[in-house]
């Protein structure tokens, strides 16, 4: 069009207004287009930050520090707290090793290492106890290890791999826009050939070019573009306030064409703290924590507390960095206990606090004068403090299975049988025992301290869920969006915490990564409807879940934080990082969730769903003005009426009179059922749910009341002061058009519901954006100095009031639509 009308100002008189007009707004879609998709990919950037360290090996029997690049298999590093692994080693000897492996496995509680450990040779990287792994860091202990991989044959070096082969797939809004483009380019090029086959032996070739330039001026939604990329802007700003930061556009359309979230549960689904859920004293029936205790359950939760290293720092509501470790973020209110130590540790001493004791002053009136750490090996660590009346108490703590106690066969009967319910609940069991002394014994070994004790009780802890998971599970669910959960953590723990918030319901199943090793591809996609939790998978198995979800036809998004996620995020439809996870995680997703919560993926959801809807309004406005506009062009020429209407006159409809409002569209409040539909299919078309019968049905309206200003204006003596001409015709049909397509967008703010219902101020934008449209169309069609430029002429009093008659028409045939549809309720999306 931009070629012919170039073509025209150079051989005619013709101007260069239409042909620069359409060059400007080329040119600015292609620019907003190349905008929107600019940023070079920093994952694998991030994974050799990473790797970047200095090591200590042992080469000739000696201890040398090395560029960890330069460390082949065979290689025997010497590794103890603070050290970041550089390569996947084999553990030759260690003492109390603890190493972290959140950036693999996702889990952020340290992990018992053990050389002799015997593995089973199917084990996921989570199990593997006598392996260490690249990126991985060591917490507590010592170790020699034999390096058995480096650089790309580690697991993080795999995990690249998976990183530079996945590639993204186009979202569900591109495709449909892309097959939404060839629609239009190809219904462009049949109304252009038929047009030019009416005109081409009637009429000068000049003109019949002119007509064609209009024509295809006509069929294309010039302001589409631009508005598509506002309205997912806005999205993206009003997402940015649910705590979800979007790195690509085009993923707010995405999360809202969702069917399926793959979920991590650590710190998404849980508060990534560990809580004491349940205490039992011995004679007492198990508590839980959220109740008064009793003087026996107070001793006992005091007896853990002083047999613990953790600390606990103040609390403070200011802003923190999210991605500090010893950070544990308390959902249910706006302060963050700074903790130190382990986990488990820390769990009981935050029990302590809320039951209003804390350690300092603990240690102060108990002082320790004795520890014996805790060993790997035995599971077990003991203290002795000095009480207030010169005697002396022993106290370990530690697995259930270790703590050597002399009790009745009824006492010993009843702690089993506690600590099978605690453990079937998937809590994390921890044991106490006891033993007072007259004066500090001469042997501290042991032999002697770990030997007569008298049993005091059990706690059990656990990740709690967050408070608002359960109903943000519930809320997808209703939107029918299936909720899977993702994890490294043991199968008992995922099926705890996932039947607590709704994600396994009955007769929903666990699946772990064994058992998909197992599978082939064809077998876990025939399945993968049946699983609501995956347990100890690894990164190629996160990968194959999420594409049997794909395989399905559903839209897929996927969370994670670590390394490991990495790969599964960049191959689904929507990858979720968490604000508190690596960058690896956060550079190979399209959104970042700044609070690491799963209803705030819930929350985006929602917002996704009012931006496609949004869109989806915007094409009803536009398509049925096009649509009209090549209907209103065809049938004057075949009826011989001559061209209704000029290319300036159609682009200033399409881009200002019809695009100022449209723009004011991306800030339409969410429909109040849009959570409670289901997701719009893959496959489904843009126009799906009755959209395209309803544009079809308005620019059938459009084209009659135009044409019908047209015939009057050129045929009809309606004035006394104006005598009908063909320029006549052309300036009621350009108002007719103008003003239709205008008030159409008071239509389209809902499916089904009454402009009265709505109320035209519940978006104001948008209501001035329509008077605004009103008011421009009128003053190029009435003020003399700018009509000449729009091909207009001056029209009567009785020329206006019929235009306003015919142009508020679509408002009432669409209201009447409406009222038949609510009396059918048929209504579906």
């Amino acid at each position: 069009a931009m070629a012919i009308a170039f073509y025209l100002a150079l051989t005619s008189d013709h101007s260069f207004t239409d042909a620069i007009v359409i060059l400007a707004i080329v040119v600015l879609n292609i620019s907003l287009a190349v905008r929107q998709e600019m940023g070079a990919e920093k994952a694998l950037e991030a994974l050799r930050r990473m790797n970047a360290q200095i090591t200590v090996v042992i080469r000739n029997s000696q201890p040398q520090p090395i560029d960890a690049i330069m460390l082949v298999p065979g290689d025997i590093v010497s590794l103890q707290a603070g050290d970041l692994i550089p390569a996947d080693a084999r553990i030759i000897e260690s003492i109390d090793l603890k190493v972290e492996e959140s950036a693999l496995t996702g889990e952020s509680v340290a992990v018992e290492k053990d050389a002799n450990a015997i593995i089973d040779s199917q084990a996921s990287i989570g199990d593997r106890l006598n392996m260490l792994f690249s990126g991985c860091l060591v917490t507590n202990g010592r170790a020699r290890a034999i390096v058995v991989a480096t650089g790309m044959q580690t697991e993080m070096g795999k995990i690249a791999l998976l990183l530079n082969t996945t590639k993204r797939s186009k979202t569900p809004l591109q495709k449909k826009m892309d097959v939404f483009g060839r629609i239009i380019c190809f219904v462009g090029l049949g109304a252009g050939a038929l047009l030019f086959l009416l005109q081409v032996f009637s009429e000068p070739l000049p003109v019949v070019l002119l007509n064609a330039v209009s024509l295809a001026v006509a069929v294309i939604p010039e302001c589409l573009p631009i508005i598509v990329t506002i309205t997912l802007a806005y999205g993206v700003s009003n997402m940015a306030k649910k705590q979800a930061i979007i790195r690509r556009i085009p993923a707010v359309e995405t999360l809202g064409s969702a069917s399926v979230i793959c979920t991590d549960k650590t710190g998404t689904l849980t508060q990534n703290r560990m809580t004491v859920q349940q205490v039992w004293s011995v004679n007492h029936q198990p508590k839980a924590t959220d109740v008064e205790l009793n003087h026996d359950e107070r001793i006992l939760v005091e007896m853990m507390g002083l047999a613990s290293n953790a600390s606990l720092g103040s609390r403070t509501s200011e802003t923190l960095d999210t991605g500090d470790r010893d950070l544990n973020k308390n959902s249910n209110s706006e302060y963050v206990d700074k903790t130190v130590g382990d986990p488990t540790e820390t769990a009981i001493l935050l029990l302590l606090r809320d039951i209003g004791i804390e350690k300092p002053s603990l240690d102060a009136i108990y002082p320790r004068v004795f520890e014996i750490p805790f060993d790997s090996e035995r599971k077990l660590m003991t203290t002795v403090h000095e009480l207030d009346d010169h005697r002396y108490i022993s106290i370990t703590k530690g697995a259930f299975d270790r703590i050597p106690v002399e009790a009745s066969a009824k006492s010993a009967q009843a702690a089993q049988v506690v600590h099978d319910q605690f453990a079937e609940g998937a809590l994390r069991v921890l044991a106490v025992a006891y033993k007072y002394y007259e004066d500090l014994p001469v042997n501290l070994g042991p032999d002697e301290l770990e030997a007569g004790l008298t049993f005091a009780g059990l706690v059990g802890m656990i990740d709690p869920p967050r408070p608002e998971t359960l109903d943000a599970v519930e809320t997808a669910r209703q939107a029918g969006i299936k909720t899977v959960m993702i994890t490294g953590d043991h199968a008992l723990t995922a099926s705890a915490i996932a039947s607590q918030t709704g994600i396994l319901a009955t007769g929903g199943r666990v699946v772990t990564g064994a058992e998909m090793a197992k599978m082939s591809d064809d077998d876990l996609a025939l399945h993968v409807l049946d699983y609501s939790v995956y347990a100890r998978v690894s990164p190629e198995d996160k990968i194959r879940i999420v594409k049997a979800w794909q395989s399905k036809g559903e839209v897929v998004a996927m969370t994670g934080d670590g390394v490991n996620d990495a790969p599964a995020l960049k191959a689904a439809d929507v990858g979720v990082a968490m604000g508190s996870g690596t960058d690896v995680s956060k550079n190979a997703s399209d959104v970042v969730l700044t609070d690491d919560n799963y209803a705030s993926i819930v929350n985006a959801v929602a917002e996704g769903r009012r931006v496609y809807d949004n869109i989806r309004k915007v094409i009803s406005s536009l398509v049925a003005c096009n649509m009209s506009e090549i209907l209103i062009i065809l049938f004057a020429v075949i009826l011989g009426w001559g061209t209704p209407l000029v290319a300036i006159q159609l682009l200033f409809i399409n881009v200002v009179a019809d695009g100022i409002p449209d723009l004011c569209m991306c800030r339409e409040p969410m429909e109040a059922d849009v959570m409670r539909r289901r997701p719009i299919s893959q496959s489904a078309s843009i126009f799906t749910g009755g959209l395209g019968i309803r544009i079809s049905i308005v620019a059938v309206v459009f084209t009659i009341i135009s044409l019908a200003g047209f015939y009057l204006g050129s045929f009809v003596q309606i004035s006394d002061s104006v005598a009908p001409s063909h320029a006549i015709g052309q300036t009621m049909a350009y108002v007719v058009i103008g003003w239709s397509s205008v008030v159409n967008i008071i239509n389209v703010r809902s499916y089904d519901k009454s402009i009265l219902t709505i109320g035209l101020l519940s978006n104001r934008l948008l209501f001035y954006g329509i008077c605004l449209s009103l008011v421009l169309v009128a003053v190029t069609a009435g003020v003399p100095v700018v009509r000449d430029v729009f091909y207009c002429v001056p029209l009567s009093l009785t020329h206006w009031l019929v235009i306003t008659g015919l142009s508020i028409t679509p408002l009432f045939v669409v209201e009447l639509i409406k009222l038949m549809q609510r009396g059918k309720k048929s209504i579906s999306y």
